[in-house]
């Protein structure tokens, strides 16, 4: 007997894996119809292609593309099964939606390049326009536009039905639906087929085909070979307006962006959750998009320290889980610490006394000896002005701070000019050298009026 290896692991190449899914999927009978029209639509585009060589249509070429992204579409909608039979792991905690919509971007980006390719052949017949036969060319329209509505019709594609719907409009479906306006006017029983807008699958199969009924009149009537040039160009021109938009939406998907339609109910949720009992704050929030209609989150939730974590936790889940499917909150409380006050003295290093200067306060009787300057001297029996130094704080003892340096801008500083003497010997003091009683103006050596020096540090 050989040797028992409990824990090890199968390995299974890459095609075994992709075997495997597989047979989980058509374990499933919604797949047996996808995997029927599958293997219709291969056999229904090898004999496009034969015609398309048979005609030399570019014009049938472009349209065979469509009939290709249809097959692109079937892959779309098996994936989409396979995404709901499996469930979240280890590697992939968000589960595999994000796989449907990458199929739903790769598709629309190759149904691009088919377009972009057929602009570059049309206009490389310009140069040099070959015969056209019109033999099969009918009959290769009539056989892919039934094809196409059928598929489209009879299927139900999520992915796709969902992204026609919330992408924006293509500049077809937009002129169709000025057309359609027009016509619902005239005949409103249309507006139920017509309005609010068509399905840009349909339409621009629809239009893909007229396109290629017009190109064959002209070849037909006026052996016109260069409307087919013009109708490829139209039909590449339509299915990259069509596809654009699509591959814009599933790109915002891929890259986790926040919808624009959800940002107002996102605020609106979020700010009532602030205003929850025993929440402090709500941050780090961060929000995207899984998958079509699936939003994620994450969010940080600061609470006081006396609420509880498990019903505060319960009542922002509630709150948010209307609109976030996914939502992973994260509780902490409050962590602040309350200042002490210090009975310590404060040390020298602690203020620098360089930047506060030297306030002298003048001696209060010796203001009473000189001469008024404003127009309403006191009297000793009147009561004191209003900023006069009688005042009741003139008993507030000064706070003088020593300052050795002396700067140009310090309040007693000594300018040492001959004109500024004069003026001192008229009684016209300075400012904060104390000079006069009588002046109304807000001094700066008044014991109770507190301010700022220039540096903006507080002074006495």
């Amino acid at each position: 007997k050989g040797t028992i290896h409990l824990f090890r692991k199968s390995q299974r190449s890459l095609v075994g894996k992709l075997t495997h899914e597989f047979r989980l999927v058509a374990a499933d009978r919604r797949s047996w119809k996808i995997l029927l029209f599958g293997a219709i639509n291969l056999i229904c585009i090898g004999f496009l292609l034969m015609w398309c060589s048979s005609t030399n249509s570019i014009a049938l070429t472009a349209y065979t593309y469509l009939t290709i992204f249809d097959l692109f579409s079937l892959i779309t909608c098996l994936i989409s099964y396979w995404v709901m039979m499996k469930k979240p792991s280890p590697v992939y905690s968000f589960g595999f939606e994000r796989f449907e919509v990458l199929a739903v971007f790769a598709s629309t980006v190759l149904a691009q390049l088919g377009a972009l390719f057929i602009l570059k052949e049309s206009a490389e017949r310009f140069l040099e326009q070959p015969e056209i036969h019109t033999g099969r060319l009918l009959v290769g329209t009539f056989v892919a536009l039934f094809f196409n509505l059928f598929t489209m019709l009879s299927i139900r594609n999520k992915p796709f039905a969902y992204v026609s719907e919330a992408a924006s409009t293509s500049w077809l479906q937009e002129h169709v639906a000025d057309l359609s306006r027009s016509i619902c006017g005239i005949i409103p029983g249309l507006s139920s087929i017509f309005l609010p807008r068509m399905n840009p699958f349909v339409l621009i199969d629809i239009a893909g085909a007229l396109a290629l009924c017009i190109t064959y009149m002209l070849i037909e009537i006026n052996n016109y070979f260069a409307v087919d040039t013009a109708s490829a160009i139209a039909i590449a021109l339509m299915t990259f307006g069509t596809m654009y938009p699509m591959s814009v939406y599933s790109g915002k998907v891929l890259l986790q962006t926040t919808p624009p339609h959800v940002i107002g109910q996102l605020d609106k949720l979020l700010r009532e959750v602030s205003t929850l009992d025993g929440v402090l704050e709500v941050r780090n929030e961060h929000f995207w998009t899984l998958g079509f209609g699936t939003l994620a989150g994450s969010v940080h939730v600061r609470i006081r320290r006396d609420a509880n974590e498990q019903m505060v936790l319960a009542h922002v889940t509630n709150r948010l889980y209307t609109l976030v499917s996914t939502l992973t909150v994260q509780i902490f409380k409050d962590d602040w610490i309350r200042p002490t006050l210090s009975s310590v003295p404060i040390a020298n290093n602690i203020l620098n006394l360089s930047d506060h200067h030297v306030i002298p306060m003048p001696s209060l009787k010796a203001a009473d000896n000189l001469n008024p300057v404003t127009s309403t001297p006191a009297k000793p029996s009147s009561p004191p002005p209003e900023f006069s130094f009688d005042t009741p704080g003139k008993n507030v003892s000064p706070v003088i701070l020593l300052n050795t340096q002396t700067k140009p801008y310090g309040l007693g500083f000594n300018h040492g000019s001959t004109p500024y003497s004069s003026v001192l010997n008229q009684g016209l003091g300075i400012p904060g050298m104390g000079a006069a009683q009588g002046f109304r103006t807000g001094f700066t050596n008044v014991p109770s009026r507190y301010g700022t020096n220039a540096r903006g540090q507080p002074r006495p």
